[in-house]
């Protein structure tokens, strides 16, 4: 069965930046295989355009740019916030509020997104707002495990359920 819109894929991958020999960024294998239901905006699209017709037991390796990827690393997308917003009970929350931490934040229309600290100030923090991948060229390098079809439950919920998918 061919990998295609709808169809449960549970595969293996290696993500590298730049090659096959970049700095590994991650790596999923056979104790828990990823599992997800293709072609519904899950992944980023250099992932989903080059597995795509594949079928299960084929190998892949290929290159993502950062426009099929994350996008581009912008400086628009880092900000200054003041420090109060990130007080609790009159003092700054230093369990949250340090150099490196990715934190949940959320706007006044109620969309919850992340940002990683940069630099805390004495009236402001600044705040990166691009993906942790943004900018990078990636490698991914894996082996498809199974293509199945969809049940009408993970059809209708928009992901896959059971063994290493989400579970109600």
């Amino acid at each position: 069965m061919k990998i295609e819109k709808n169809k449960v894929v549970s595969l293996l991958y290696q993500l590298n930046e730049d090659s096959l020999n970049g700095t590994l960024i991650e790596a999923v294998d056979e104790s828990r295989p990823f599992a997800f239901l293709f072609g519904n905006g899950n992944l980023i699209p250099g992932f989903e355009n080059n597995i795509a017709n594949l079928t299960a037991g084929d190998a892949f390796g290929f290159e993502v740019k950062p426009e099929d990827g994350y996008g581009m690393y912008e400086e628009a997308n880092i900000a200054d916030l003041p420090i109060d917003i990130f007080m609790r009970d009159g003092k700054v929350d230093t369990e949250i509020l340090k150099v490196g931490n990715i934190i949940p934040l959320q706007d006044d229309k109620g969309h919850v997104f992340q940002g990683m600290v940069k630099h805390i100030g004495l009236e402001k923090v600044n705040i990166d707002f691009n993906h942790p991948l943004a900018g990078k060229t990636l490698y991914f390098s894996g082996k498809i495990i199974e293509v199945r079809d969809a049940s009408e439950e993970e059809l209708a919920h928009g992901h896959v359920h059971g063994a290493h998918g989400h579970q109600h």
